[in-house]
This record gives structure tokens, C-alpha cells and sequence, in this order.
């Protein structure tokens, strides 16, 4: 099978190493994949090293004629069985790129709930396409929802989970001492940005229905996650100098680390967090929302806790209770793990895709 996947990978290295690694496995399995991207891109060194091929042709704006001549050509020259474009840049410019490749099958990726919309003229630029053959979505409530807004072919919206290495995420643990916490506290984390959506003002108001916990610090770690209103709950907890607003950090993995919990309260738009992710491969128990694809990978009560949204009543109970299950909040942590270790693997989400891709070909 030969495979052109165009895509950014100009974020952050943990950000964007699950696709590129998922690709990297299909390319070690025989197929040959050329990825469309950045140049100057961290990854694209160590694309070349496992043998894929590279063309520096990123867009420019979501129409980028010099981008869809460059695929044009890249198209006629190569037979390409499929194209697999990823974001709101990269698709518009891929889906004009195959008009009059009807071998090539166009599939693009989905990562949020909401968003997309029938009504929306811009929507028939990305997913809605006509040019669209199939639709890869981070979680199955991604799939619900995307399957409710295409016209046709609903079967070719699948749900295909990131796969995920373990080795990635080990790391030093931070120390917190420069926060005033001990070995001795407990610390839940937060990372999130300053989204109404990411229902952190819910978080600070669970954290005022635990006035009997001195020594429980919570975390805060995003860009501009310390409004002027979260900064007031804040000062509305029994103890708010437990709540410490870091901002953007580098170093979330460490954070992640030191942690005894994580807590992802979003109430609306989430696909699969990549926080969540991390958090169970460093087997850090969970408590995340309804919302998005949180409940696919996480067992409720088992490999952590699953909660309704808007909820900061039962957060809180939540919390209280891993505080004081320290045993049991290990298990969890450790199963979460596992799943990701078994479930959650690289190889797991290239075979998928490889077989959504063929079953696309044969259509």
C-alpha cells in the first residue's frame, strides 16, 4: 500500500508522536509512506532515519495553490492508494489535491466533538467534502457525532483510538518543594487551557467541598488558566493557598509524575485528551467526565473514576475518596496502565487503520 499522510508536526514532540509513530509502524510493516509536512519539523529527522520519504510542502492558508500543484504532481508521479490529511489546513488543500485521482482514497482525522455542522458553508472544505472517502475519529463519541453530519457513506466514519508506547512517558518526578509540598500532601493536577469548555472552574469549586483536607494541593498547569474568575474560586476554597496556578510549563510530563490523580472536569468539545492518556501510562488515576471519549478508555471505578459533567458536588466525593484509598487508587492506576500498555498500543492502532484503509480500496 502506498500512503502520503499530510500533516503538521511542528507541536510539541509528545503532542504529535502518536500519528507519527503509527506511521512509522506502518512503514516498518512494508508499506511505503511519504509524509507531506514541514521541512524544518523536530520529527522529520527521524522520519528519514526509519525510512520514510519527506516532501516540504506545508500550506500557507486553507486554499494554497502552489500546495495542491505540489500534490498534484506528487500524485501523478506516485499511484498513491491513499492520502490521510489531518487538520483544517491540510484538508481543504489535500481534497482539492485528488479531484481527478479517483483510485486514491481520501481519509481524513476528526479529533473533537462539535464543531462541525451541515449549515456551515466551511464544513464542505474539510470533512464534508465530497471528495472525502472515509473519516478516522479519536473516539467513538467523535464518530456519534461527525456520523450525524455527513450525507452519505456513514459506514466510513469509524472511531480509531490513538495508540500509545509506555517508554514515552517515563520521567523524573518533580519536585514540588518549591510549592511547599511534601511527601506527605496529596497533589491533584490539572492541565488545561482557559476554555470555559475544560469546566476548570468547576474543578476550583470541588476543591470548596473539601474543608476537612488541609494537606490536598491541586495543580493548574495551561496558558491563561489563571482568569481573573478562576483566581476568585480559588480564594473561595477553605484553604487557596493549596491551589497553585503554574501556566504554561514544559515540564507537565514531571508534573504529571508527581501527582497522586488527575482530573480532566471538561463539560463540553473533548475528543480524547492527551493528558488523560498520559496520566494512566504514568498510572496515575483518573477522574474525568462524561464528555468526549473519556469513558471509552477509562473503567469506571476500575482504572478510575467517570463522573457527569457540571458536577462539582461529586468530583469532590471523588477525590475524597482516592485521598483515602491510597491502596485502591494504586490498583486503579496501575490498570489504567495496562490498558494503555495492551488496548492502547502503536501496533493496535496501525493494524486498525490499515484495515480501514483496505476496506476503503476495495469500495
Amino acid at each position: 500500500m502506498k500512503i502520503m499522510v499530510f500533516s503538521s508536526y511542528m507541536d510539541a514532540w509528545n503532542s504529535v508522536r502518536p500519528e507519527a509513530e503509527m506511521f512509522i509502524a506502518i512503514a516498518q510493516q512494508g508499506h511505503q509512506v511519504t509524509v507531506v509536512t514541514q521541512g524544518n519539523a523536530d520529527y522529520v529527522a527521524r522520519f528519514l532515519e526509519q525510512g520514510l520519504t519527506v516532501i516540504d510542502a506545508y500550506p500557507t492558508k486553507k486554499i494554497c495553490c502552489n500546495t495542491i500543484k505540489r500534490l498534484r504532481h506528487e500524485l501523478k508521479q506516485g499511484q498513491y492508494d491513499i492520502v490521510y490529511a489531518t487538520n483544517s489546513r491540510t484538508i481543504p488543500n489535500a481534497a482539492f489535491a485528488c479531484i481527478g485521482f479517483p483510485a486514491t482514497k481520501l481519509v481524513t482525522y476528526r479529533g473533537t466533538v462539535g464543531g462541525l455542522y451541515r449549515h456551515d458553508p466551511s464544513a464542505y472544505l474539510t470533512h464534508l467534502h465530497p471528495r472525502v472517502n472515509g473519516i478516522s475519529c479519536v473516539a467513538d463519541k467523535v464518530r456519534q457525532d461527525v456520523s450525524n453530519q455527513v450525507w452519505s457513506n456513514k459506514d466510513n466514519v469509524v472511531a480509531i483510538h490513538k495508540g500509545h508506547d509506555l517508554s514515552w512517558y517515563q520521567t523524573q518526578t518533580a519536585d514540588l518543594s518549591f510549592l511547599n509540598i511534601t511527601a506527605n500532601d496529596f497533589v491533584i493536577i490539572c492541565v488545561a487551557n482557559a476554555r470555559p469548555s475544560k469546566g476548570v472552574h468547576i474543578l476550583l469549586e470541588a476543591m470548596q467541598y473539601l474543608e476537612k483536607e488541609p494537606n490536598i494541593h491541586l495543580l493548574l498547569a495551561g496558558r491563561g488558566i489563571d482568569t481573573a474568575a478562576n483566581q476568585q474560586l480559588a480564594q473561595q476554597a477553605p484553604y487557596p493557598n493549596n491551589i497553585h496556578f503554574l501556566g504554561y510549563r514544559t515540564d507537565v510530563p514531571e508534573l504529571m509524575a508527581a501527582a497522586n490523580v488527575q482530573i480532566q472536569p471538561s463539560v463540553s468539545g473533548e475528543g480524547l485528551p492527551k493528558t488523560v492518556i498520559e496520566a494512566m501510562a504514568m498510572a496515575v488515576p483518573s477522574i474525568v467526565t462524561t464528555t468526549g471519549g473519556n469513558a471509552e478508555i477509562v473503567n469506571d471505578g476500575v482504572s478510575g473514576f467517570v463522573v457527569e459533567t457540571n458536577n462539582a458536588h461529586v468530583i469532590a466525593d471523588k477525590i475524597h475518596y482516592i485521598y483515602h484509598h491510597a491502596t485502591e487508587a494504586k490498583i486503579m492506576g496501575l490498570k489504567a496502565q495496562h490498558y494503555i500498555a495492551t488496548t492502547l498500543s502503536v501496533e493496535n492502532t496501525a493494524q486498525q487503520h490499515l484495515a480501514f484503509f483496505e476496506r476503503l480500496l476495495k469500495q
